[in-house]
């Protein structure tokens, strides 16, 4: 019998809080709109308060109750977890309304809004960059600000995301086979983010990358590639001691200076049958052009020839007289 009375006291709580929402929501009271649109807020019934919320605006207009309406909106699609509204709404608050205490309150979850909206690493990171900045004004408004503490280590954790996203990228061109390409991307975010965590990782596949490069490369760069792959070997020994990567480095500048010796017998091999093919060559060229020297020779001497008959037979035509008429037709 208790259980009974319970139910049907819930069912009157849930049917008379549905009737004053739907009152609400077709009212033109807006004090009875603006009661009813906090109640909900108070009991956390987001999408019933932004419901009513987002009838407020005109009706608030140049009242105390304007900024009490944006303020709360704000928070309400941050906690339906509406991120980019929220920063928004948030950000919109803090311009328009500046003599109001809230205002850096509202400058720093704005802030938070756009690091909540921050995509993962693999998506599009237009998101990250925004928070970044949005956090880094945050910064530069209120450095003194008891909430611009945790500021710097939301900013290293949304840059180690666009770190891990360069990272990720270069990784795929070594997945590929692309060494070439992947010294290059991997250089550039080293160059973009000179401070970056992942610098051991990525030596490590740079390493791995000229070594392939340097062993796959076409005679005519492979010397220099090996050279580049033996210097770098030496560059990560250095710079990261006593580590797996150095033993790696190390390993693989062995197999390198093996295979420059090798290189240079093949490459030795290679210049001797260069010079013998291209002796070759220069005697077979110095051959026809002879050939062709002789040849050009008869053709000039034929053409004279020829140039002197049409001479000799010119010259007896001009000297020909035309024969004399010695028979006319009688009338």
């Amino acid at each position: 019998m208790k259980k009974y009375i319970l139910g049907i006291f819930a069912i009157a709580v849930i049917s008379a809080c549905t009737s004053q929402q739907d009152q609400a929501m077709k009212s033109a009271d807006k004090d009875f709109i603006l009661k009813t649109a906090n109640d909900n807020f108070a009991k956390k019934k987001w999408k019933n308060a932004l419901a009513l919320y987002d009838r407020l605006p005109n009706l608030v207009a140049g009242t105390d109750d304007a900024a009490n309406v944006v303020f709360n909106s704000a928070y309400a699609n941050y906690y339906d977890k509406n991120y980019k509204l929220a920063g928004h709404q948030f950000k919109n608050f803090a311009v328009t309304f500046t003599q109001d205490s809230r205002k850096e309150e509202a400058s720093y979850m704005s802030a938070l809004c756009y690091y909540n909206g921050s995509m993962d690493y693999n998506l599009d990171q237009t998101s990250t960059e925004l928070a970044i900045n949005e956090l880094q004004e945050f910064l530069t408004n209120y450095p003194n600000s008891e909430r611009s503490k945790n500021i710097n280590t939301l900013i290293d954790e949304l840059s180690y995301k666009l770190e891990f996203k360069a990272y990720e990228n270069a990784k795929q061109y070594y997945k590929m086979a692309n060494y070439k390409s992947t010294s290059t991307a991997f250089e550039n975010v080293l160059e973009d983010y000179p401070s970056t965590k992942l610098r051991p990782k990525i030596y490590d596949y740079m390493m791995k990358a000229k070594y392939y490069l340097a062993q796959n490369s076409v005679f005519e760069l492979k010397e220099e590639r090996i050279d580049n792959a033996l210097a770098f070997s030496k560059q990560v020994e250095k710079e990261l001691p006593s580590t797996e990567y150095a033993k790696t480095a190390i390993d693989l500048r062995q197999k390198l200076e093996k295979e420059k010796v090798d290189f240079q017998v093949v490459k030795k091999d290679t210049e001797q049958r260069i010079a013998v093919l291209t002796a070759k060559q220069k005697k077979l060229a110095e051959k026809m052009a002879d050939q062709n020297k002789v040849e050009q020779q008869a053709k000039e001497q034929l053409s004279n020839e020829k140039k002197a008959m049409q001479m000799q037979r010119d010259s007896a035509a001009l000297q020909t007289p035309p024969p004399a008429a010695t028979f006319k037709i009688q009338r």
